[in-house]
């Protein structure tokens, strides 16, 4: 015999009770991020994205680093060692802020922290990964080039060898952090095929100018790398991988962020949205009333329902070892198209309101069209799926 036991009242965000399903601890780290956005990105953010600077951007993620953010799912050297699943929460109350905010932690951690942590030398990971884990150094991560970039083994940058050093020539494009790092890591073809090198920025011949005028991820600072004959000592390459598997395996790491990261953007705009519904009268009532908001309301939340319990079922695999990388695909593809849509919607919902920045919602959207678009586009998600599908390869 059963007792009859008054359910939990609703949370309108919450309408599937996901947060029966975190620990306290994945809470701890929800509340500690969004605590630290609240209070210096947030009020912030939107005259950053219009000027298309951030203020004190070295403060700032010095702060991250202050709270563990910066390779938090790292073990060792000063890194704090969290579960996937914490990092992954993180990301969504970063990019529930900006994804440019979310971006350059991203970078920072998942992919120029990692492929030290993954492919480094002791020496390298000493010599870089405490100061990058406390904000101290920057780090940035080139792979992407201004002609290769969903097929990255036909990059042009090269390393020669030259005695006991290595010589590098080429570009990267669309390099997040890159005119404020520290450190780059940076992919090259040399002789033996694809290698990766740790590159100190002040190296005679390195250069990172910064890329203006974009209209998507403007909080958030975004460089083409220039290296003209950068000399470096052997001890610069990074001895533990050879091939595409060492960029890729970094690619799929920072794919991961972004399947949480990018449910943080719809959960504002839905908020947003929610809220201005509720507050806007139309007709002698909230337009919250009328069934065409409702069902857009309803929709937006369905699908950002969907989407979070994908993005912790994926994180749970991690944790457990067992996310492979076309799982990590699926959650990507998924999650940031149904976040974009989500943010257009909310877009209609606020009307004319909807474009001004005095509401997320358009940098939100904005922003969105840069995470679609990298760390593979919709075109290479969808075919990673299909092939896992139907066992045959698509992209040529």
């Amino acid at each position: 015999m059963s007792m009859d036991t008054t359910p939990p009242r609703l949370q309108p965000m919450d309408l599937a009770g996901i947060d029966d399903l975190l620990t306290e601890d994945e809470k701890a780290v929800r509340s500690s991020v969004r605590q630290l956005c609240v209070e210096h990105v947030d009020p912030y953010v939107a005259d950053w994205f219009e000027r298309g600077q951030v203020d004190d951007i070295r403060g700032l993620i010095k702060q991250f680093g202050s709270l563990g953010l910066l390779g938090m799912h790292l073990e060792g050297y000063g890194c704090a060692g969290m579960s996937a699943t914490e990092y992954g929460i993180a990301c969504l109350e970063l990019e529930a802020s900006d994804s440019g905010i979310r971006s350059m932690v991203s970078v920072q951690g998942s992919l120029a922290m990692f492929a030290i942590w993954k492919f480094g030398s002791e020496e390298q990971k000493n010599e870089w990964l405490p100061a990058m884990a406390s904000g101290e150094a920057i780090g940035c991560f080139g792979l992407t080039e201004p002609d290769a970039g969903s097929d990255p083994a036909n990059m042009r940058t090269r390393a020669r060898r030259d005695g006991s050093d290595w010589v590098l020539d080429g570009r990267k494009m669309w390099i997040t952090n890159g005119t404020i790092a520290d450190v780059a890591v940076v992919w090259a073809q040399t002789e033996d095929g694809i290698r990766g090198f740790v590159i100190p920025t002040a190296t005679s011949g390195f250069s990172a100018p910064e890329i203006h005028h974009k209209q998507s991820l403007r909080a958030s600072v975004t460089s083409e790398l220039v290296m003209d004959s950068v000399r470096l000592p052997d001890s610069a390459m990074l001895p533990e991988v050879r091939g595409l598997r060492g960029p890729l395996s970094c690619l799929n790491e920072a794919r991961y962020g972004i399947v949480w990261g990018a449910l943080g953007a719809a959960r504002s705009s839905l908020e947003a949205s929610l809220d201005y519904a509720g507050t806007r009268i139309a007709f002698d009532k909230p337009i919250s009333a009328f069934q065409l908001t409702q069902a857009k309301l309803v929709d937006m939340n369905l699908e950002y329902t969907k989407g979070l319990l994908l993005a912790l079922h994926l994180g749970r695999r991690k944790d457990a070892g067992a996310l492979r990388p076309e799982q990590v695909s699926l959650g990507k593809l998924n999650n940031v198209r149904e976040a974009l849509d989500i943010c257009r919607t909310a877009r209609t919902i606020l009307g004319a309101n909807g474009i001004s920045l005095e509401y997320p919602v358009i940098r939100h959207m904005s922003n969105l069209e840069s995470v679609l678009t990298y760390e593979g586009t919709v075109e290479m998600h969808t075919l990673i799926v299909g092939q896992a599908m139907t066992g045959h390869s698509a992209f040529r």
